[in-house]
């Protein structure tokens, strides 16, 4: 389990859990779920249209992610966000069944897009992913200050341009997508964006305690997960999602004997919390 080529799954998918419950961490502070599932599915069209032209998939992926983040941030900008997501989301599947329907023949690689293939990483994989993970966390780190106040605080955000922190924010779950899809695939990402980030914030409002909890649960979640899945031969996919899903059944159910305990917290009072926990963190 820990020799050979599960060496590079165990590195990478650590990898991964840490850059997808960090940018998860602003994904569910404000309330972007749906642009958070729309950038990484919508990306696989990239990904598509790379292989039909003989260009690595990695570069269609980031292609298409920038520009679905763009164009949900440009058309949101004056719209409602979620029409702007469902029809950018929609603009690209559709580009996508087209460079399919063009030939069945880079089908596996696709496939393994939507699914991910954890444990059949290279060692050629290996560096790339290292740097965009450096990139990303990085990236996060400069805007962790301005999107933290504009998600939460946005009346204390004096100075800062509302449209410039939402496409730094969206460009940032593009990066993220880019260096995780090619791993753990469009839909195990979103699993991990959400999960964990939406746990840790049911145990927690104070943003530093939050982000590493979410980092720790997201890490636990892929160890497991690869651990069962070498065990028992069935997918990753299946026991990401259950345990991203148990992770936060377990939140909720703990914030729920927490304000039964406190004598009952009206949800009215939930935004204040949080707002204290910004200020206090």
């Amino acid at each position: 389990m820990f020799s050979g080529f599960m060496v590079n799954a165990w590195i990478v998918a650590t990898l991964v859990a840490v850059v997808g419950a960090a940018v998860g961490f602003f994904v569910v502070m404000r309330g972007s779920a749906f642009v958070a599932h729309a950038v990484p599915n919508g990306s696989f069209a990239g990904a598509a249209g790379a292989s039909l032209i003989g260009v690595n998939a990695i570069v269609g992926l980031g292609v298409f992610s920038v520009a679905g983040a763009l164009g949900i941030g440009l058309l949101g900008r004056r719209g409602r966000r979620d029409v702007a997501t469902a029809l950018t989301l929609v603009f690209m599947l559709g580009l996508g069944a087209l460079f399919l329907s063009f030939s069945s023949e880079y089908a596996p690689e696709v496939y393994s897009l939507l699914f991910g293939e954890v444990l059949g990483i290279s060692t050629n994989q290996l560096v790339p992913t290292v740097v965009l993970a450096l990139v990303c966390l990085a990236a996060l780190a400069i805007l962790w200050r301005p999107l933290l106040l504009a998600s939460v605080l946005p009346s204390s955000a004096r100075g800062l341009d509302p449209f410039k922190i939402e496409l730094c924010f969206l460009l940032l779950v593009a990066l993220a997508t880019t260096m995780t899809v090619p791993v753990v695939g469009t839909a195990l990402i979103f699993s991990l964006m959400i999960g964990p980030a939406a746990a840790a914030r049911a145990f927690t409002v104070r943003p530093h305690v939050a982000l590493a909890l979410a980092v720790a649960i997201a890490v636990a979640i892929v160890w497991t997960a690869i651990a069962s899945s070498y065990s028992t031969n069935w997918p990753v996919g299946f026991f990401v999602g259950v345990l991203s899903a148990s992770a936060y059944t377990v939140g909720r159910v703990w914030s729920w004997t927490q304000r039964r305990g406190a004598g009952g917290r009206s949800a009215a009072a939930e935004p204040a919390r949080v707002r204290s926990g910004v200020l206090a963190g």
